[in-house]
């Protein structure tokens, strides 16, 4: 089960806040476009106590602040939002599924820890330096295949166009085309690395498999008849999305034995150009809630859909204090 580092028991327990959200009601999909993304798991371990008509029985939890990832983000509409912005939005879908914030701490049975931010995403390879310098060296061979006079660099560029077809120089050229290659190969491991460990945080390693996407795997299938969706799920990796990430921990077994547990996580995301953090959070977080708790047995992607959220201001309940005090 894919985990996030957490704070120390005593920072954590003093970001503990639950919070009781005033109804008002706010616009889902507003500024919301494309897929959205659900990935979520439960431990065999949590099982939710049903009533007598099959709905849920209540369960009570505190937030923990986990803050924002993914680097120094240029856009307003996630670098103003603080938690309490991001929690108070949660807390309305939360509630749909009957979690409610504990007024008492011997009474919460979840500590979810909240985490946002942006994901942050490989530069285009047509513009990197290994594919503009692997373009010069292959036209300068183009115009001087018997290692004539040097064509200028400034004057030549990297295209798409014949990348792939072979070529023949002296052997200066070919050494000087290979060093690009290899060039181009460190750059395509790197890419690889961002998309896997950006594949973890957002849920497209579905969870029980390396996943698709900056995995061999991933590779061989996106060459078979099957890799179109390994092909869709790298497009949506390399754009850089929103993303919530809820833990759900035991809180009993952290307050009292400072044990983490891991009950069940979700995550989910939407891709970041042409959206609006502050105001597709609503929308993602009311399609993802239906998995709270739940096993979404992989990935889910979605186009959102429109709907209503009751949003409001945030109210400190209690702070939960320190056992070492």
């Amino acid at each position: 089960m894919n985990t996030i580092r957490i704070p120390r028991f005593a920072t954590l327990l003093a970001a503990a806040l639950a919070l009781v959200a005033a109804p008002q009601a706010a616009r889902a999909a507003e500024g919301a476009e494309y897929i959205t993304a659900v990935n979520s798991r439960a431990s065999t371990d949590y099982v939710r106590a049903k009533a007598a008509d099959g709905s849920y029985e209540p369960e009570f939890y505190s937030f923990g602040n986990g803050g924002k990832w993914g680097g120094p983000i240029n856009d307003d509409s996630i670098d103003k939002l603080g938690f309490l912005d991001v929690a108070k939005v949660i807390a309305g879908p939360l509630e749909n599924e009957k979690y409610f914030p504990a007024r008492d701490p011997a009474k919460a049975k979840l500590l979810i820890m909240v985490y946002w931010g942006a994901t942050q995403v490989p530069e285009n390879m047509n513009t990197t330096q290994a594919f503009t310098e692997y373009g010069l060296v292959r036209s300068e061979i183009a115009a001087n295949p018997a290692g004539g006079a040097p064509v200028s660099r400034a004057a030549g560029g990297a295209t798409t166009s014949g990348m792939n077809d072979a070529v023949t120089g002296t052997d200066d050229q070919m050494s000087q085309l290979s060093v690009a290659l290899s060039m181009i190969n460190m750059e395509n491991q790197r890419r690889a690395r961002i998309d896997f460990e950006n594949a973890k945080m957002l849920g497209y390693d579905s969870f029980d498999s390396e996943g698709l996407v900056g995995t061999d795997l991933g590779n061989i299938i996106s060459r078979t008849v099957l890799g179109r969706d390994q092909r869709d799920q790298v497009v949506e990796i390399e754009s850089s999305r929103y993303f919530v990430v809820l833990m759900a921990y035991d809180f009993q077994l952290m307050w009292k034995e400072k044990k983490h547990k891991l009950l069940w996580e979700t995550r989910f995301s939407i891709n970041q150009p042409r959206n609006n953090f502050a105001k597709a959070l609503p929308a993602m977080a009311i399609y993802a809630s239906q998995y709270f708790g739940q096993n979404s047995n992989g990935l889910i992607r979605k186009p959102i859909r429109e709907g209503t959220v009751e949003v409001g201001a945030p109210t400190l309940v209690e702070m939960v204090p320190d056992p070492k005090k």
